[in-house]
């Protein structure tokens, strides 16, 4: 089992920043492909970010490339997702998720998912 608990989410004005840190615990972190994904009421799960287990790899939805940035460090266990140039449609709940394998954009590749973060933009 791992366990991710994320933390960084709050209100920020457009234009604005913010970093989400996902805390893992339970497994060998850099046995672990990471990835953020993004909800809102009433919508899918949508990707936002990905990155390969030593970090070297990473990759982006289309809405958030070159605003968003996700890193790890596997010394800590932690990923991040630094986001930059907010907008209202980035509010979501965030969520940070693991897999033992190759990463995904889908979410139903994911075996472990933290309990959510809000990031909410305003206008």
């Amino acid at each position: 089992q791992v366990q991710l608990l994320e933390s960084g989410g709050g209100l920020v004005q457009a234009g604005g920043s913010l970093r989400l840190s996902c805390a893992a615990s339970g497994r060998t972190f850099s046995n672990y492909a990471m990835g953020w994904f993004r909800q809102t009421p009433g919508k899918e799960r949508e990707f936002v970010a990905g990155i390969s287990r030593s970090g070297r790899s990473t990759y982006y939805a289309e809405s958030v490339k070159g605003r968003f940035t996700i890193s790890r460090d596997n010394a800590k266990n932690t990923v991040y997702l630094q986001m930059n140039s907010l907008k209202p449609e980035d509010t979501a709940v965030y969520y940070c998720a693991a897999v033992s394998a190759l990463g995904s954009s889908r979410p139903t590749h994911y075996d472990y998912w933290g309990q959510g973060a809000q990031v909410t933009v305003s206008s």
